[in-house]
């Protein structure tokens, strides 16, 4: 990805966490004193970024046909913007790609395709397939929000996550006739390194070491978050430390 890229947010509103519950709530009061309940696109454990009291930012929406008008956006933690809305990565990814500033892609495909069907019965679908005239390899993208940290290391996943064994296990056979790649959107500025949560979810961290080992391409990508815009600042390291 080119370093220029950036997404910009439509108009912010600042305001002070209350609590997040049932998942997918959190009241949130804002900077006049008014309490609204948000949107929380991000279901879940959501370690480290979800102290009562912090910082927060929501976008409005004028659709008279939504139960909640605020979204959740981001929350400041120690210093540090963090990014909450877990459908937001996707659209910057796709934004991204229709440009071509996937360095790591750029000129291999010329069609973007969101939500394909795929894996076992067709019953998976995967967030971006890549295809080009001509090429029979096509490229299939799955895109996991990383917002847990470790100092300055980002981990995925910060809880037990069948879906995201799955999604692995499904990458993994597409291999020989495809390119699967994983990419961790890395969501806040401070993490410059990657590993998986393997104190979260053994099971997912060694189906991640497999994955690796047998060719499925891993692509963590870190953003700078602020309430103005996202901006790409590049590869992180990728660790992956030996599991005994």
């Amino acid at each position: 990805m080119t370093s220029n890229f950036v997404y910009f947010y439509p108009p912010l509103i600042s305001g002070i966490l209350i609590r997040r519950y049932k998942r997918f709530l959190a009241d949130i009061e804002l900077e006049t004193g008014k309490i609204i309940t948000a949107h929380c696109a991000n279901t879940g454990a959501m370690i480290g970024v979800s102290k009562v009291g912090s910082h927060v930012y929501v976008s409005k929406s004028d659709n008279p046909k939504r139960k909640l008008a605020y979204t959740w956006e981001m929350i400041n933690v120690e210093g540090t913007w963090v990014g909450i809305n877990t459908a937001l990565p996707n659209k910057v990814i796709k934004l991204a790609l229709e440009q071509q500033s996937l360095l790591e892609l750029a000129g291999q495909y010329t069609q973007v395709h969101c939500e394909v069907p795929y894996g076992r019965n067709k019953k998976s679908r995967i967030d971006f397939l890549l295809t080009q005239d001509g090429e029979k390899s096509p490229i299939y993208i799955e895109v996991k929000n990383t917002t847990l940290s470790q100092g300055t290391i980002a981990l995925f996943p910060d809880t037990v996550t069948s879906r995201g064994q799955k999604h692995l296990k499904e990458l993994i056979s597409l291999l020989p006739d495809a390119k699967p790649i994983m990419l961790y959107f890395i969501n806040r500025k401070d993490c410059h390194s990657f590993a998986p949560g393997d104190n979260f979810d053994a099971t997912y961290g060694k189906l991640l070491r497999k994955a690796v080992n047998q060719g499925v391409k891993i692509l963590p990508y870190r953003f700078e978050v602020t309430p103005e815009s996202i901006r790409y600042l590049g590869l992180a390291e990728f660790l992956i430390p030996f599991l005994s």
